[in-house]
């Protein structure tokens, strides 16, 4: 293992103690084909699955994999929200996560967030090591000045960040940093389960 490789580990070992503090479940994958692996084997098939907006979940190729299985997938962009909500597995990233456990998203329409909070039985949240600050204030940076301004190029938004690459705290139209929610603590012990993964993923 390279020293990189290990700092991750030992980084994830000291999250997912924490997690567990806050009653999330934690696991650590140094690749995420191995991560892939582990969450098909641990959905039992017939579930009904849905996601989130994440260029993590699709990069690793967790949801082709799914989508590919006996697995009820509920599709965002055409199902109702309430059938997203209800669903027995929700899939998503986090655009940050402290070393303290603590997970830091920042949305637009605010969809994503709502299924992290309340609904489904059980949410997923898959993120590369990249996405580990040391506080809160510094996961919020990180959102405003690494994932958005990338996040709105690829959707080819209208916003200052879009231009400049730092975010300009816009209140334009198509601003997406419209909800911030910080992921204190799961009321539901381990309804919420963190797959950390050693690699540089997502925004």
């Amino acid at each position: 293992m390279n020293p990189k490789q290990e700092a991750y580990k030992k980084q994830a070992q000291t999250i997912i103690k924490n997690l567990e503090k806050r009653n999330m479940e934690g696991h650590y994958f140094a690749d995420s084909k191995e991560c892939t692996n582990y969450i098909l084997d641990m959905i039992p098939m017939g579930s009904s699955i849905a996601n989130g907006g994440s260029m993590t979940i699709t990069d690793i190729g967790l949801l082709d994999a799914l989508k590919g299985e006996n697995y009820q997938y509920i599709d965002r962009m055409k199902e109702s929200f309430s059938k997203v909500c209800s669903a027995n597995y929700y899939l998503m990233s986090t655009n940050a996560i402290t070393l303290d456990g603590e997970l830091v998203n920042i949305d637009g329409a605010g969809n994503r967030v709502s299924c992290l909070i309340y609904g489904p039985d059980n949410v997923i949240v898959v993120a590369g090591m990249n996405k580990v600050t040391t506080t809160v204030t510094d996961a919020q940076n990180r959102v405003r000045n690494t994932a958005s301004p990338a996040n709105t190029t690829r959707l080819n938004k209208n916003t200052p960040c879009a231009v400049t690459g730092v975010c300009g705290d816009c209140l334009s139209p198509d601003c997406i940093c419209n909800q911030i929610v910080i992921t204190r603590r799961s009321g539901i012990k381990n309804r919420i389960k963190v797959f950390l993964i050693g690699e540089e993923l997502g925004y």
